[in-house]
């Protein structure tokens, strides 16, 4: 199944499946023209791609054209995207388009402007499942455009035991030992802990991964200092550009951040039309 592009068809349908009334009345199916995509903002790019397709798929024979990737720093008035149409075909998939582009560069923006902040080579900055429904695989693709890293996909490509799975199971042991009898060896098991006796009791039941959930500084640290590499260590909650390096002093490995995507800004975008 090609998800990117069944998400692109659901959104051109929400918009225009049923018909688009003011460009259907004024334009002739039979005219072509030019649309350009201008930077109304310094931004990182993200959607290129998806931006391509979405004409594409409403005209088949346009020509979609840009010199930019995903990642590229795009300034302020540049004109980094030229689509070749029909006029029907541009006006329906001009706010479809645009919606794309600015949401995943929104994020890819943002993520930028956390890798940049993050001070320490050796800890990895990653995204959470914190994503708008039904856009997880291009806001995580627009995490990495921002050169930031991703965490799990969903809940089938890794293992993670939260507090909820704790606290059905009994105990860290027992919920450990359930994931162990019902999975295979090869793959890693993390646990979530918010206390220092909950990172004893991961440790004693060797997982793999411990993630430090809401932990002050301090408690992160001392976490850490008795982990001794043991396990990848992870650090989540509270994670913000000001939380950031202090977060990464404490010596995690991993910081796991859900501002990435809930918390990204659309960078402002227009789109202007002209006839061929």
């Amino acid at each position: 199944m090609n998800t990117i592009e069944n998400i692109i068809k659901l959104a051109l349908f929400e918009d225009s499946g049923l018909g688009d009334i003011t460009t259907e009345c004024i334009v002739s199916k039979f005219l072509s023209g030019i649309g350009v995509i201008v930077a109304k903002e310094s931004f990182i790019l993200a959607g290129i791609e998806v931006a391509k397709r979405v004409f594409k798929l409403l005209d088949p024979d346009c020509e979609p054209n840009s010199s930019f990737s995903d990642g590229d720093h795009i300034q302020k008035g540049e004109i980094f995207f030229k689509v070749h149409a029909d006029l029907l075909s541009l006006l329906k998939g001009e706010r479809v388009a645009l919606n794309f582009l600015q949401r995943l560069s929104g994020i890819a923006t943002l993520t930028r402007s956390y890798v940049e902040k993050l001070n320490f080579e050796n800890v990895r900055l990653t995204d959470t499942r914190k994503t708008t429904p039904g856009l997880r695989s291009l806001e995580k693709e627009a995490v990495r455009a921002g050169g930031a890293y991703n965490h799990r996909m969903s809940l089938y490509d890794g293992i993670l035991i939260k507090d909820n799975h704790i606290a059905v199971a009994g105990s860290i042991k027992n919920a450990v030992k359930a994931v162990r009898n019902r999975t295979s060896h090869l793959m890693k098991i993390e646990i979530e802990v918010s206390n220092f006796d909950e990172v004893k009791e991961a440790i004693d039941s060797n997982v793999e991964m411990i993630m430090l959930d809401n932990m002050d500084y301090d408690q992160m640290a001392e976490a850490v200092k008795h982990i001794n590499g043991r396990a990848v260590v992870e650090a989540s909650g509270n994670v913000s550009l000001e939380t950031l390096n202090k977060i990464a002093a404490t010596g995690v490995d991993v910081i796991s951040c859900g501002a990435l995507t809930h918390q990204a800004r659309s960078v402002d975008l227009s789109m202007q039309i002209n006839t061929a």
